[in-house]
């Protein structure tokens, strides 16, 4: 009786066992987390309205892009005045450039008829009142050449002034480009054709999907195992039942811990401390989205 009792419990023990190897084989990732991707939010560097703007959700964008124009006719036309006021400038500096030149011709004859008069004076050809007329008028033309000097000095100055202002509203003529900064997919837009927008305005947000970062939290016995640079095992659902293994890569460890008791004594309680973790890993076929969890094994 006991012999039958034995045969007939063995195979439930031997199930009993499989199920338990079973079910203690399975093994649990080092940690989880969701995905992110760096956003960056692209805001108006003028004030106006928009005349043009094509940003959709969804769009992916190159660096360097144009995909907007704000308004810019009334800085275009203080550019313009601007460049008149430079012309009438210009002309003037060439008027003080012609005067001196018609000063230094006349410097030139007056000190060659002093030179004649004192070569005079030494045969008693010339008188010293002649001498000093003609040392007289090199003094003036000396005078006025230093005079239209200084006058050229302050138009140059005047010059620069211009251009610098210029400078200044062809910077302001670019910002009203709306121009792309980095490589991305639009993720939301907040402004429509013919707005009215002002400076720094959100007008759309933009991340790189083709990296994506897992952040997870690593308790700190789990610390030493991870460094910068480590490639690790990424996890992601594949189906119900199933996990699609990836590659990633440490790119970032707090350096501090969150959520930290005000008094650590024991080391079990320090294990209790959570450190972030930041983990890149490649999305060329966008099948990581923001917000979806994922597992690491380091």
């Amino acid at each position: 009786m006991n012999t039958r009792t034995y045969y007939f419990k063995l195979p439930l023990l031997l199930g009993l066992l499989i199920f338990m190897i079973g079910c203690g084989s399975e093994q649990k990732s080092d940690a989880y987390g969701q995905f992110e991707a760096e956003e960056v939010t692209i805001s108006a560097e003028a004030s106006g309205t928009l005349n043009s703007f094509m940003v959709k959700e969804g769009m992916k964008l190159n660096a360097g892009e144009k995909v907007g124009q704000i308004d810019s006719t009334q800085t275009h036309l203080r550019k313009q005045e601007l460049q008149a006021t430079v012309k009438s400038i210009q002309t003037n500096i060439s008027k003080l450039d012609a005067q001196a030149e018609v000063y230094q011709e006349q410097l030139q004859t007056a000190k060659k008829d002093l030179q004649r008069f004192t070569n005079l004076k030494q045969s008693n050809a010339a008188t010293q009142q002649q001498i000093d007329q003609a040392q007289g008028q090199v003094n003036v033309l000396q005078k006025q050449i230093s005079s239209v000097n200084v006058q050229k000095q302050s138009v140059y100055a005047e010059l620069e002034t211009m251009e610098t202002r210029i400078a200044q509203i062809q910077d302001q003529l670019e910002k009203t480009k709306v121009i792309n900064p980095l490589a991305g997919t639009v993720l939301s837009s907040y402004a429509e054709p013919n707005e009215l927008v002002s400076t720094g305005k959100p007008l759309y947000e933009l991340a790189n999907l083709e990296e994506m970062i897992l952040r997870v939290y690593i308790s700190g016995a789990q610390l030493p195992t991870v460094s910068l640079g480590q490639e690790v095992e990424v996890l992601i659902d594949k189906n119900a039942e199933e996990n699609e293994s990836l590659k990633g890569q440490v790119r970032w460890i707090a350096s501090e811990a969150e959520f930290t008791p005000r008094m650590i004594q024991t080391k079990e309680e320090r294990v209790t401390q959570v450190y972030a973790v930041e983990i890149a890993v490649a999305n060329p076929d966008g099948k990581l989205k923001i917000g979806m969890p994922g597992e690491v094994n380091f």
